[in-house]
């Protein structure tokens, strides 16, 4: 069983995650005030593709697999997302439906911000919240100017491949692409 975390412990943590690092101690302890600690067991469900996008997470323990539907065939894992990874941010800034699925490998437990709150803040006028957007903004740019490079290289190899070669590639792509859903 997990132990009980204090407050300066999920302060600490969240300043050593990426996304947080601009933040001060006193803009992420406002932050935590909208904050949920949840427990996830080995192969419990955080979402599922076409979900509501309502929340973003940040893994505070354990590890997650982001899984997405194949059109014929079994989901395909695309990603294995550790300790101090956000996701599900993009549900933030657009609410659109889940693009993936996440659940837990192993047992886990997650840091969740519901869209609502964190809407909340943005029209209190936070600085934290401002600040966040931002940092989701250049992780997602980041992420866009990574695959469209990517995929421009495979579009312009010069030596022709079979479409089985190509399909590979691609799915090569996907897996390396960390994706935020």
């Amino acid at each position: 069983m997990d132990t009980p975390v204090t407050l300066e412990e999920v302060i600490a943590f969240l300043l050593e995650t990426p996304l947080f690092e601009a933040l001060t101690p006193n803009e992420l302890a406002e932050v935590v005030q909208i904050m949920q600690y949840q427990r996830l067991r080995d192969g419990q469900a955080v979402f599922r593709e076409g979900d509501e996008g309502d929340a973003w997470f940040v893994i505070f323990r354990g590890e997650c697999v982001v899984t997405k539907n194949a059109p014929f065939g079994p989901a395909r894992t695309i990603a294995i997302l550790q300790s101090r990874t956000c996701f599900g941010e993009m549900a933030v800034l657009d609410g659109s439906a889940r693009s993936a699925s996440i659940q837990a490998r192993g047992d886990a437990t997650v840091f969740k911000f519901r869209r609502e709150a964190f809407q909340s803040l943005l029209e209190a006028g936070s600085l934290a919240a401002y600040k966040l957007v931002y940092a989701m903004a250049r992780v997602l740019c980041v992420r866009q100017r990574t695959i469209t490079q990517q995929l421009t290289d495979v579009m312009e190899d010069d030596n022709p491949t079979d479409t089985s070669s190509l399909r590979d590639q691609l799915q090569s792509l996907v897996e390396e692409y960390k994706v935020s859903e």
